[in-house]
């Protein structure tokens, strides 16, 4: 029997928005909020970005999972893996009796027809969704709309044969996810690029600029990143550009513009129409907080930026890296990173490795940006906005500064 997929909720919104608002909604966030998106306190403001937290998507995602729960007391209820990048929200998954296939002693043998399975706001492959549709299992799908609407690109571009170019992580489940779509049509191609850097020399490849890499030294180089069967003097003549939902979206635009200077290069203008597409695909959750936080550095004198959210969180690592171009950036995975006054634990932006400052309150009136990313909840920034309040009413000034 084919599985049964709940794709609307579970009808018991009402019932758990209690459990919700005690888990992740914040009283003083709102306040803040209505205050015009400022906190003083003593020698201390906080700016908040306009856009921050949250998104609709994540929000519908984690609402879903509790309504699963309740909808299904005695049984057993899975995700596939993180509902969401941050490690706060999924542990309150896991306190609610939701098991994560993804954590150690868990096994998707053992799943069974009597089971529940939730699938993650990134979405899962296909080849995994239909294992889970073969088992009979109840099926709570919240994946997002925005990944849902680059999977109509990438699936559009299998069937005219454009290879999809997808800007995004390999290693990550929704690029995972969205690669699959690429290929279901057993005609479809994919090569995933990180980065500008990388992007460069694929289009170097395809242009024939002087010494670029030969067909099996791109192979080599993006083994990990391509489809099955790839072969790039076939698959790079026609190419439309896709990302993952959460990466920095003025690079996603710059190597959309590169492969088509490149396939301008390669074919003359004229052909393009007939083998470069690309749609903009950052969603628009991102985008508004990328915006938000380049308007909030603009507008205000900053000391810092404080930018919260789980280490592996695309789109927060992204909120960092714009920070940290304009202004000394601490990137917190949550308020624990906030030690004392005199020490920070976080994600360093150009190492990308954990490390601990010290010395980093600076004495004085103190002005704080503060922004989170979108799989953040607004407690978790009420408590950041706490121990920035006690730190600084706590700092010992230097002598003879004000």
């Amino acid at each position: 029997m084919p599985a049964l997929i709940f794709r609307k909720g579970l009808d018991l919104k009402r019932e758990v928005a209690g459990a919700l608002a005690d888990s992740y909604h914040s009283g003083l966030v709102q306040s803040i909020k209505s205050a015009g998106y400022r906190f003083e306190a003593g020698r201390l403001t906080v700016h908040l970005a306009r856009e921050f937290g949250f998104c609709y998507g994540v929000d519908r995602a984690v609402d879903y999972a509790y309504q699963a729960r309740k909808r299904f007391p005695t049984q057993r209820v899975f995700l596939t893996g993180e509902i969401i990048h941050n490690p706060h929200v999924n542990d309150q998954l896991r306190a609610q009796g939701i098991r994560f296939l993804s954590d150690p002693g868990e096994d998707w043998a053992t799943l069974g027809a009597s089971d529940v399975v939730i699938l993650p706001a990134f979405g899962v492959a296909i080849e995994e969704l239909q294992h889970l549709d073969r088992l009979g299992c109840t099926l709570v799908d919240t994946t997002c709309g925005s990944v849902l609407n680059v999977w109509k690109n990438v699936k559009r571009y299998a069937t005219d044969g454009f290879t999809s170019i997808i800007h995004g992580k390999h290693w990550h489940e929704e690029t995972r996810a969205t690669a699959s779509q690429a290929v279901h049509t057993n005609t479809g191609h994919y090569l995933v690029l990180l980065d500008k850097t990388q992007a460069d020399e694929v289009c170097g490849y395809i242009s024939g600029r002087h010494g670029a890499m030969t067909s099996s030294e791109l192979l080599e180089r993006f083994k990990d990143s391509v489809s099955p069967g790839f072969d790039p003097a076939v698959h790079l003549q026609r190419v439309g550009c896709a990302n993952q939902t959460t990466m920095l979206s003025t690079e996603s635009m710059e190597i959309g513009e590169m492969f088509r200077a490149s396939m301008a290069a390669r074919y003359g203008e004229a052909e393009l129409g007939a083998r470069f597409r690309a749609f903009d695909t950052i969603c628009s959750a991102t985008q508004d907080r990328q915006d938000a936080v380049i308007n909030l550095l603009g507008e205000q004198r900053l000391d810092m930026m404080v930018v919260i959210g789980g280490y592996n969180s695309s789109n927060t690592c992204n909120l960092a890296r714009i920070c940290a171009d304009r202004v000394t950036t601490y990137h917190v995975a949550d308020p624990d990173g906030l030690i004392s006054a005199r020490e920070i634990r976080h994600r360093d932006v150009k190492t990308k490795s954990e490390i601990t400052t010290p010395g980093w309150l600076p004495d004085g009136p103190l002005t704080v940006g503060l922004t989170s990313g979108a799989s953040t909840p607004d407690n978790l920034v009420e408590q950041v906005v706490r121990r920035l309040e006690a730190y600084s009413a706590s700092a010992i000034p230097t002598p003879g500064r004000p």
